[in-house]
């Protein structure tokens, strides 16, 4: 009698497509941009997440991305205020 608790092993085969003359295998799921990221690929630990983040404080990103931020917070914090019908005008008159 089998052992029923033992689960059977999957076949493998050998496969190699006809028509491919790429680089590496074929069947390797990668994204077209994992080359770019920093975070793809990385290896796990606490020190080589904190040295990967270090990494991406020195690169230098976009120039005008805070300045974009702080519009676009400062817009929404004053359609909140309007929402919920704050009365600017105590900061204006003092």
């Amino acid at each position: 009698m089998r052992n029923f608790l033992k689960l059977k092993k999957n076949r493998t085969f050998n496969y190699a497509p006809r028509y491919y003359k790429g680089e590496g295998s074929p069947f390797k799921i990668e994204h077209k941009l994992d080359k770019f990221r920093s975070t793809a690929n990385t290896q796990r630990g606490l020190k080589n997440k904190f040295t990967s983040a270090f990494d991406d404080l020195k690169n230098e990103g976009d120039k005008h991305l805070k300045l974009r931020f702080l519009i676009i917070v400062a817009v929404l914090i004053l359609i909140f205020l309007f929402i919920i019908d704050f009365d600017l005008s105590i900061f204006l008159n003092p």
